[in-house]
């Protein structure tokens, strides 16, 4: 029975009581949660909750056998640390992939039609932008690839399949299986195809080795001319200058970025820092959003559902969802 399991958990640097107790609710019975804001843990430990553990929690554990990372995407420290405990599984959450992806389509509408530059016209009552021809594009029949086709993809080839849109996606091991999201599916290396063929570019890629500047100077020029991008993956997949200067050029017809290069260290900095080396924001083709995609007011209850569902799968003896690959880095 579920309730006859007896696993303890450990949540390092646990959120705020409102959102604890909603978790504990929701836990199998047999499920043991304590907490702790970074002192020792308990020895009995099966499974800690932390985002950035240090070695001497792992090592103060010696029945611990998985770790889960309380939002997505794996940091690099935690990366580093866990290549030298192979034994633990680890897992991650994809609580945010409802959020990103309704941000990735806002900012990928609020591009292609130029909202911004429009809306500030206005704003000091000029019309002329009216009257002038529009640079708007139509998503209809249009072609949008999906670089990523986890959680966040899935939503988004949804929301393109609804606006008429073909849809092409690139995973890294495609599903062998017909998807009815997609229209064709792919691994990374068919990218040189694909790109001629996008009018949208949707990356939603983690920031790996292999996905580091992935999207250059070279790939962006094999886009269609009039070519819009979407970036709420990381923002070092696609190469700052590269995209900075086929924008400012209008190689690239407009984007729309939630991920960046450069970002505050402290709160001090958090009022003055720029998010590039280069001006994108005298571009009026580009769409700012600070890193906010998988921000809303629903987003920690989203965390504790999907804690809640990894735990609660680990007490019944059922596989665990979400497990990331260490070595790949996601």
């Amino acid at each position: 029975m579920a309730g006859e399991v007896n696993l303890s958990v450990h949540y390092l640097f646990p959120p705020d009581a409102e959102y604890l107790d909603y978790l504990c609710g929701q836990l199998d019975p047999g499920i043991s949660l304590s907490t702790s804001d970074g002192e020792s843990l308990p020895a009995e430990t099966r499974i800690l909750i932390a985002g950035r553990p240090k070695i001497e929690h792992l090592e103060a554990c010696p029945d611990l056998n998985a770790l889960i990372i309380p939002w997505a995407g794996l940091p690099d420290i935690t990366r580093d640390l866990m290549l030298g405990y192979p034994d633990l599984s680890v897992y991650n959450l994809h609580h945010n992939a409802a959020p990103v992806a309704e941000l990735a389509f806002t900012l990928l509408l609020t591009a292609t039609k130029f909202i911004v530059p429009l809306d500030r016209a206005l704003r000091a009552n000029d019309w002329r932008p009216r009257y002038k021809p529009n640079p708007s594009m139509l998503l209809k029949e249009k072609t949008a690839l999906i670089l990523g086709y986890g959680a966040i993809g899935r939503r988004l080839a949804r929301l393109c399949q609804a606006m008429d849109m073909q849809v092409l996606a690139v995973k890294r091991n495609p599903d062998s299986q017909a998807d009815e999201l997609v229209d064709e599916m792919y691994s990374l290396d068919a990218l040189p195809d694909l790109l001629p063929r996008s009018h949208v570019l949707l990356i939603c890629l983690p920031l790996t080795p292999e996905t580091d500047g992935v999207i250059g100077a070279q790939e962006l020029d094999a886009l269609p001319a009039g070519a819009v991008l979407v970036n709420v993956g990381r923002g070092p997949v696609v190469d700052e200058k590269a995209l900075y200067h086929a924008l400012r050029d209008g190689r690239l017809a407009a984007a729309g970025l939630d991920v960046w290069y450069n970002y505050p260290d402290d709160k001090e900095e958090r009022a003055d820092t720029p998010p590039s080396a280069y001006p994108f924001h005298e571009l009026d083709n580009v769409v700012l959003s600070p890193h906010r995609g998988g921000a809303t007011m629903e987003t920690n209850w989203l965390r504790m559902d999907g804690l809640a569902s990894l735990l609660n799968a680990a007490a019944e003896g059922k596989i665990i969802p979400n497990k990331v690959d260490v070595a790949a880095g996601y």
